[in-house]
């Protein structure tokens, strides 16, 4: 079976760092793009930042652009989001996600295959 399994997250205080992994097993990883979404409560689940298949492309969402990286380590089938300068809105439950083929990097969360558990990040001020 397919499993994406999250940790790294927990209680920051703003302006701090915090880094989250996701490892995969179940699947060829250097085959899927991987991404990161975050759902804070009655919120919509919103997308983070995706990588494609070979680690050369990246994209984010415009809020976390210059705080956020996304990287990728195919030889332990690990996907890492290194957040920096945290802010309280950065507080959400965050999911990784695991797109089948993914030669483009997609924000859809409908495109994605598979997901973790999910991870809590809180930000307090």
């Amino acid at each position: 079976q397919v499993q994406l399994v999250e940790s790294g997250g927990g209680l920051v205080q703003v302006g701090g760092s915090l880094r989250l992994s996701c490892a995969a097993s179940g699947l060829t990883f250097s085959a899927y793009a991987m991404g990161w979404f975050r759902q804070a409560p009655g919120k919509e689940r919103e997308f983070v930042a995706v990588i494609n298949m070979s680690g050369r492309e990246t994209y984010y969402t415009h809020s976390v652009k210059g705080r956020f990286t996304i990287t990728r380590d195919n030889d332990k089938s690990t996907v890492y989001l290194q957040m920096n300068s945290l802010k309280p809105e950065d507080t959400a439950v965050y999911y990784c996600a695991a797109r089948r083929f993914g030669m483009r990097v997609s924000t859809a969360a409908n495109d994605y295959n598979y997901w973790g558990q999910g991870t809590q990040v809180t930000v307090s001020s």
